[in-house]
């Protein structure tokens, strides 16, 4: 089948987030670790739990260069998942993006919880569960109104904050030079609970709970403006090496140890009272509950993007892409909402069993997007990218967070079975939709046993089955070949019997004008054909240029989705960037 295509539209293209706005959406989630990671670090790392939060940032420094090189060749929302759904296959691609669910889930549960726990501490009549589904309610319509409008809110919040961490510091550091440093000497005269090495090792691995959040600008880089995302990547990492060891310091430098513990879930508020009075107290405390509610947006607006992207690969149910006026997937915002209050619920609010799942997962995710950035230099090498960090930087950045993940599963046993407890179900449900096509099956083989005597009660038949297996199936997709031999062709159709639930795949090879029609190459396509009895291949030579127009008026045309079309990796020479095309996937 032959085809010529004239006068394509291009997409529109909504206003993207500037420097400022995608910070603060990604940075109020990070930047709230200030308000527990101190405490965290000082009972595990004691005196040196400056150290040990000085240790994480090197780390995220690492990540920096990590995270850039990735997003950059692959400048699209769904972060980890996004990166291993370009290099390796689709369920391995899942598993990234169930353990990133789960730590957007117990990211907004713990926030939301924390928060209405400082604005307890202020008003000690406030029903903390009650309170908790109403914030969690209160994102979600902001969600619902527009990514616009939260990032106002976001904005607020996010200079709120850290104004006012300034201010602790500077009063802090005040305190000290009217009052000396006893305190600190009295600290650092404490005995260790082992070696140095032994507590900078579990305070780091504690502390390490300080940059989750950072993960986050990745899952919505689509909507943020040209350059933004690798500033985002600096501003949080600076916001963290700066006022997460410093707020440690001045625990340690104006608090006894003895009273961390005490004071652990409110620490910087005790901190603010000691060296300004119970005014920076209750500055300090106010501004944890907006922060911690500006985590909640945040997860609400990262796990929009990657659940609309999963849903557009098929890995989750297709309701979830409905959208209201504002163009906005509103029942992934409702269902969010829902697993989070049930949550929430089940656990009775214990924020040690959702640490169990936030910390695991957090980590997870890290080290898969590690792993994402190996899989890339390996298998989409040519792909032009604008920073790429060295073998050395990836080796030590995974090695320290797996030591991380090692270290609190020594801390806290329970947490992993508190994890599968969670992960396990979150799972099966993505993993249902990737084998739907096998399931259905054998149910239909099931029903043909048993429906002959059974008709009149049976909801359904084994023809139901049938039908409905071919209408998932009649899903079609596309391939642009660039004259590629027939061993990548092949390597594309295996990808797709092993990855996809379809029966339909165009190969388009598109040709300027005056290029001769690849003879050898429709051939090629008519073995291929015969060796895939399970594909019907359509071969269709296209003339005119490839590139964002030529994808969208396909698209549009034969109504297939940009995502369910794949390119072999670009070069140098493309002078398109993946993102300008819509979504179209890396197959090799």
């Amino acid at each position: 089948m032959k085809k010529d295509l004239t006068n394509a539209v291009s997409p529109s293209h909504a206003p993207k987030l500037k420097e400022l706005a995608a910070t603060a959406i990604c940075g109020n989630d990070i930047t709230s670790s200030c308000l527990y990671v101190s405490a965290l670090a000082i009972i595990y790392a004691g005196q040196y739990a400056w150290v040990a939060l000085l240790m994480v940032g090197g780390v995220l420094f690492l990540f920096r260069s990590i995270y850039a090189e990735v997003v950059g060749a692959l400048p699209l929302n769904g972060g980890a998942y996004n990166a291993l759904l370009n290099t390796t296959s689709k369920s391995t691609a899942s598993l990234a993006a169930c353990l990133t669910l789960l730590s957007y889930m117990a990211t907004a549960v713990i926030s939301a919880s924390e928060a209405m726990h400082y604005v307890h501490h202020l008003w000690e009549g406030l029903p903390i569960i009650a309170s908790t589904i109403a914030l969690l309610a209160f994102f979600m319509g902001l969600t619902i109104m527009g990514i616009g409008e939260s990032s106002i809110v976001a904005i607020i919040i996010f200079i709120t904050h850290i104004s006012t961490l300034t201010l602790l510091v500077i009063v802090g550091f005040i305190y000290l030079s009217n009052n000396g440093f006893d305190t600190l000497a009295l600290n650092y005269s404490q005995p260790l609970q082992g070696s140095i090495w032994r507590a900078l090792f579990f305070g780091f691995a504690a502390a390490m709970l300080g940059i989750s959040g950072f993960e986050s600008s990745a899952n919505f880089v689509e909507e943020q403006a040209p350059g933004v995302f690798r500033k985002t990547l600096r501003n949080m990492w600076l916001a963290v090496t700066i006022f997460n060891p410093l707020t440690a310091f001045l625990a340690i430098a104006i608090i006894p140890m003895t009273e961390v513990a005490e004071h652990q879930t409110a620490l910087l508020a005790y901190l603010g009272e000691i060296a300004g009075g119970s005014w920076l107290a209750i500055l300090v405390s106010v501004n944890a509950a907006m922060v911690l509610s500006g985590a909640v947006l945040t997860s609400y607006v990262g796990v929009t993007g990657l659940v609309h992207r999963m849903t557009l690969d098929r890995c989750l149910p297709q309701f979830l892409l409905i959208t209201n006026k504002r163009g906005s997937a509103f029942l992934i915002m409702i269902s969010f909402f829902l697993l989070c209050v049930s949550i929430l619920l089940i656990t009775g609010g214990d924020i040690g069993a959702l640490a169990g799942v936030y910390t695991i997962s957090f980590l997870s995710v890290m080290a898969l997007f590690g792993v994402g950035n190996i899989l890339l230099k390996m298998r989409r090498n040519r792909l032009p990218r604008p920073v790429r960090a060295s073998n050395l930087v990836l080796f030590v950045a995974i090695s320290a967070v797996l030591a991380a993940l090692v270290g609190n599963a020594i801390l806290n046993p329970t947490y992993m079975w508190v994890f599968l407890k969670y992960f396990i179900p979150t799972v099966s449900v993505v993993f249902i939709m990737l084998f739907r096509i096998r399931l259905l099956r054998f149910f239909t083989y099931l029903l043909q046993q048993i429906e002959r005597p059974l008709a009149k009660i049976l909801p359904w038949t084994s023809y139901t089955m049938m039908r409905l297996i071919n209408t998932i199936r009649s899903q079609e997709f596309v391939f642009f070949t660039r004259g590629d031999n027939i061993a990548n062709i092949n390597q594309v159709m295996r990808y797709v019997v092993e990855n996809e639930q379809t029966s339909r795949i165009k190969i388009v090879n598109v040709l300027r004008e005056g290029e001769e029609e690849p003879t050898k190459l429709m051939h090629e396509v008519e073995v291929l054909d015969r060796a895939y009895p399970e594909l019907e291949v359509d071969f269709v030579i296209l003339r005119g240029h490839f590139g964002p127009e030529l994808i969208q008026e396909l698209s549009t045309r034969w109504g297939i989705p940009k995502n369910f079309m794949f390119i072999g990796s670009p070069g140098d020479r493309f002078i398109y960037g993946v993102q300008e095309l819509g979504g179209v996937r890396l197959v090799i």
